[in-house]
């Protein structure tokens, strides 16, 4: 505890009391990020890398340049990371499939180069492809540093606008110099640190962040054709289902479950692709409607400029998006209505089986009722003979009645029994499930 009983900064408790294990986390967030803080005259330039996935590289980005300033290794889990760098500042940023290293450094106003030894000429080791490259320029405002600044950009495409309630000017071209650097100026007229640090770090992230955005451009020039093709396919095998599906259903069927098989892998490798160009886009719209531009005479503004530059290719990316979804249902519906004709098919053969099941059954039923009347007599017959030798053996018994006639008189009572007997076998093995033999004729 410190003096006065306050809690100290830091601490995992609030009055002593346990706190949410993700609090800090929560709590970190607001700070991860700080805006840096900028006087003029100040160079920052920002390089942007992808990470591919390889974390390692960064990692060996950042071992190279903490050993080349004497500095220990930064923890991997922390996404924001500064080394003092001579004169000037380098800080690593992490983000979810970039990182961004900033060098921010006092530019001399004779030369206009920063001061001290760049650190991403001598021995840098790059984490990944460059995605961004920026030098942002920050100078006091004169009438003679702001029109030899205004000077450099093309007139073509320079964007020249006031923000900060007219206490800075804003100017870029969108082009690259001969290092591969968007040139973007802020002329400061009176601006705090930290109001120029927030400034430029807008500044920085529309640059990153709109060349984020048109990654999916090159997606959507590959997908478009395959959709095409795809569409193409999907309407000729409808009009073939429309001629011939009975005839050709099978082949029809493994047609359009390789064209659905097609457009879900086009789908899954442009779903993160778009949706990535739309999170950055939406925050590209955000930093511009943040800069409260006032219009600059003869000159574009930031955000009509972009804006008539990336909302197309952001249209175009939903298009592409719809067409997938449309496509995807067209499909849906096609597999869904051919296999219910196969389905009418196979219910229509499994009835035919069905009664040729039936036709079989019947006549084993009239074979059973032959081969038990034929039984029936078969085994009367034996029974007889041996009632037969059984009455002709009886002492005396001639005498009083004929065998042969005692013998005529049995044989109707013999058939009668031995039916019923049969009978009698025959619903005991029966299946009782089954309907009776009545029922069934």
């Amino acid at each position: 505890m410190s003096e006065g009983g306050a809690t100290p900064l830091g601490s995992s408790t609030v009055y002593g009391m346990p706190v949410l294990g993700s609090r800090k986390i929560a709590l970190d967030e607001l700070h991860a990020r700080p805006f840096p803080l900028v006087e003029a005259p100040r160079a920052l330039v920002q390089l942007a890398f992808m990470n591919e996935g390889n974390l390692a590289k960064d990692r060996e980005t950042l071992a190279e340049l903490s050993s080349r300033v004497g500095a220990s290794l930064p923890d991997q889990s922390t996404p924001l990371h500064g080394l003092t760098f001579e004169q000037g500042d380098l800080h690593r940023e992490k983000h979810t499939e970039f990182f961004t290293y900033l060098w921010c450094a006092p530019l001399d106003p004779e030369t206009g180069n920063p001061v001290g030894l760049d650190p991403f000429k001598h021995g840098f080791i790059p984490p990944g492809p460059i995605v961004s490259g920026i030098r942002l320029d920050v100078v006091t405002w004169t009438e003679e540093s702001a029109q030899s600044y205004i000077d450099r950009f093309d007139p073509v495409s320079r964007c020249h606008s006031l923000v900060e309630d007219g206490m800075a000017d804003i100017i870029t071209d969108f082009r690259q110099d001969s290092d591969g650097l968007t040139r973007i100026v802020i002329l400061d007229r009176g601006l705090t640190p930290i109001r120029l640090g927030a400034l430029a770090q807008r500044l920085l992230e529309i640059e990153t962040y709109r060349t984020l955005a048109l990654l999916s451009i090159p997606m959507t020039q590959q997908l478009g054709p395959h959709l095409r093709e795809i569409e193409k396919r999907l309407a000729a095998i409808t009009d073939e289902m429309r001629q011939s599906a009975r005839r050709n259903s099978e082949e029809l069927l493994s047609s359009l479950t390789d064209l659905s098989a097609t457009l879900e892998a086009d789908t899954a490798s442009s779903l993160y692709r778009f949706g990535a160009s739309r999170a950055y886009y939406e925050i590209v719209e955000e930093r511009l409607t943040a800069l409260g531009e006032t219009f600059v005479p003869g000159c574009y503004r930031w955000r009509s400029f972009l804006h008539r530059r990336i909302a197309p290719a952001m249209r175009t990316c939903r298009s592409i998006e719809e067409r997938q979804a449309n496509l995807s249902d067209k499909l849906a519906r096609a597999t869904t209505l051919l296999r219910s004709w196969i389905d009418v098919q196979l219910e229509r053969q499994n009835s035919d089986l069905l009664a040729s099941m039936n036709n079989r059954a019947r006549l084993q039923l009239r074979l059973q009722q032959t081969v038990e009347g034929l039984s029936v007599a078969a085994i009367s017959y034996y029974v007889i003979g041996l009632l037969s030798y059984l009455i002709k053996g009886l002492p005396g018994y001639h005498d009083i009645v004929s065998p042969e006639l005692v013998i005529s008189a049995l044989v109707p009572v013999v058939l009668l029994a031995i039916w019923w007997t049969v009978r009698r076998i025959r619903n005991s093995h029966s299946d009782p499930g089954l309907p009776d033999r009545r029922d069934r004729t």
